[in-house]
């Protein structure tokens, strides 16, 4: 099925999104670097069931930001993402991956009742230490030393080596030789989305606390890809002991990508999952 570009006016801003199929909206988030393209190889296989809602945030591609100026924060891409819920027939399923999957499960966190289910494919982001400590696990390195690699590969980028500042950025998320495999496609979106990494390097959110982990009462699916590099493995495991209920599907012979690498897995996973809610 053919998708096409809705814009919707929310918090004073052109929310560019991608939409397809009818029914009971099923929203997908993206992460870093990526926008609404990242999701082309779920269209056609959600949208047959779902009302498909795929978002670019604010600042990402179609827009062409420049990084100055301000909007690109956790807080406003959450404030954004709840503001296109409340203009869909709700309660929805929410999607986010890596960044977007931090983002959706703070989405959650803040409006549970807006919500039919929440799916975190290989979510990232700040978890506070005791969301690993308290299930036996040691906590992956601070926010403040990740964030190192992000103002490396930007350094790089803003010094024109565009190419070689995303590989450092890509193959440090993903895994060693990622980018080098990547398609063309996919390092066309990278680039077109790379001065967003300023706003990641400024950004500086609080983290999750086990306290508001445990809070949460929503069917949660945690996808892993079965490489993946950390920390993303730790997190599912954290957060598959500390969220009740929630169940873990891990894709195999894929990385951090694994909607891009293993689609059709990737896509029989998650309607097995959202078809029971």
């Amino acid at each position: 099925m053919n998708s096409e570009s809705v814009r919707y006016r929310v918090n004073d801003y052109e929310l560019a999104c991608l939409v397809a199929g009818r029914g009971v909206p099923l929203v997908l988030v993206h992460g870093s670097l990526c926008d609404y393209r990242y999701w082309q190889g779920q269209f056609a296989a959600l949208s047959g069931r779902y009302h498909v809602v795929a978002p670019s945030l604010r600042h990402y591609f179609p827009e062409q930001w420049d990084g100055n100026g301000t909007g690109f924060t956790t807080e406003q891409h959450m404030s954004d993402l709840l503001a296109l819920l409340d203009q869909l027939p709700g309660p929805v399923h929410l999607l986010g991956h890596s960044r977007g999957g931090n983002l959706c499960l703070r989405v959650a966190l803040a409006a549970p009742e807006k919500l039919r289910s929440l799916t975190l494919a290989d979510p990232g982001g700040d978890f506070a230490e005791d969301v690993f400590r308290m299930v036996g696990l040691v906590s992956p390195i601070s926010p403040l030393e990740r964030n190192q690699f992000r103002q490396q590969a930007l350094m790089m980028i803003r010094a024109g080596q565009v190419g070689e500042g995303l590989q450092l950025f890509v193959d440090t998320v993903s895994g060693a030789g990622v980018w080098e495999r990547s398609s063309r496609q996919f390092r066309e979106m990278a680039t077109a989305n790379a001065m967003t990494l300023v706003g990641q390097v400024a950004d500086h959110p609080l983290p999750i606390s086990r306290a508001q982990l445990e809070q949460l009462q929503l069917p949660v699916l945690l996808i892993g890809g079965a490489k993946s590099p950390e920390p993303f493995p730790r997190i599912i495991q954290a957060l598959q002991s500390t969220l009740a209920g929630a169940r873990t599907s891990m894709i195999s012979g894929a990385s951090h990508g694994m909607n891009v690498i293993r689609p059709a897995s990737f896509n029989r996973t998650v309607l097995e999952f959202v078809d029971q809610y």
